[in-house]
């Protein structure tokens, strides 16, 4: 609930590498729980954690091929991209937390759309109280090995 409405909440952000948000459906399922679901563009060439790691291609069943150097450098540019709309060019900043391979989506042309918002975060100050409030919660919040810093440390 709590990443669905974090997405949701950012469904008016445009940039040409955000996936674009096409709508949303909430409803309950035949046994009465609650269902959620918001509907992204689909990205035909997948994640590129798949791109990466052939074997993975391979589990399902997807032909594989390497990336070349420049479309490597072109997705890499795609997503420096969008991140600073997010960060500096954006009404209010926003933090992703949670980029990994597998949150970045190629489209048929192999342009990079970065996706997942669900750990986002509005960047609205930067002062010690602030920084301290952060780095206070409790947990790991994201993917092991992609968590920002500030969601893997304990509290103080």
């Amino acid at each position: 609930m709590e990443s669905f409405m974090a997405e949701w909440s950012l469904k008016d952000i445009r940039h040409r590498n955000l996936v674009k948000l096409l709508t949303a459906c909430s409803s309950l399922d035949f046994q009465g729980n609650e269902f959620r679901a918001l509907v992204y563009e689909f990205m035909p060439n997948g994640s590129l954690d798949i791109w990466l790691h052939p074997e993975k291609a391979e589990a399902i069943h997807r032909p594989s091929r390497t990336l070349t150097l420049l479309e490597r450098l072109n997705i890499a540019i795609d997503v420096v991209s969008v991140l600073d709309y997010l960060h500096v060019h954006c009404h209010e900043p926003i933090a992703h937390c949670d980029l990994k391979p597998g949150n970045i989506l190629l489209d048929i042309d192999l342009v990079a759309h970065v996706s997942d918002f669900g750990l986002a975060h509005l960047l609205q100050k930067f002062d010690q109280e602030s920084i301290l409030i952060e780095l206070s919660s409790a947990g790991v919040r994201g993917t092991i090995g992609y968590a920002a810093p500030s969601k893997g440390i304990a509290q103080l």
